[in-house]
């Protein structure tokens, strides 16, 4: 009677166990991922501000036009 209540304990053991480690390796990989994520999102030269946004191509233009006598 005791070698079966012992065996019992040994497969609840192990039951909790196995669903333990398989939801804290899911826990891990779901941080390891999102940390991934969010380095290359951070990364990402393309989702940063534009320094030379609003900087006209030519700032001569603008006077060009206004100095040209013939226009």
């Amino acid at each position: 009677m005791g070698n079966n209540k012992l065996g019992l304990w040994v497969l609840i053991a192990l039951v909790v166990g196995l669903v333990g480690g398989y939801y804290v390796k899911k826990v891990q990989d779901e941080a390891a991922k999102k940390a991934a994520d969010d380095a290359a999102k951070a990364a990402n030269p393309f989702q940063a501000v534009n320094p030379l946004e609003g900087v006209e191509a030519n700032p001569f233009e603008k006077a060009k036009s206004i100095l040209n006598p013939f226009k």
